[in-house]
């Protein structure tokens, strides 16, 4: 079916934004923490859970983890270690 008005322009919301100033190295170890936190949550929830379930949110688990891995990874480009 055609429509004959387009859609109106989607504002953004500024309830919840990151501050403008905040530096690459700050959000990414926030990142890394909050996808961290989310690795344990699901990993403690599947231990809740049987079958297929617990299958499906094990796997939900290791791409967190996966996430998690690649950000700490950048982290380490961007500030080694000495």
């Amino acid at each position: 079916m055609f429509k004959p008005t387009p859609n109106p322009p989607h504002t953004p919301s500024y309830l919840f934004i990151v501050a403008p100033n905040a530096n690459t190295e700050n959000l990414l170890a926030y990142a890394c923490e909050s996808l961290a936190s989310a690795s344990v949550m699901a990993s403690d929830f599947a231990g809740f859970l049987e079958g297929t379930h617990r299958n499906t949110m094990l796997g939900i688990q290791q791409v967190i983890m996966l996430g998690e891995l690649a950000v700490n990874r950048v982290l380490d480009n961007i500030a080694p270690q000495d």
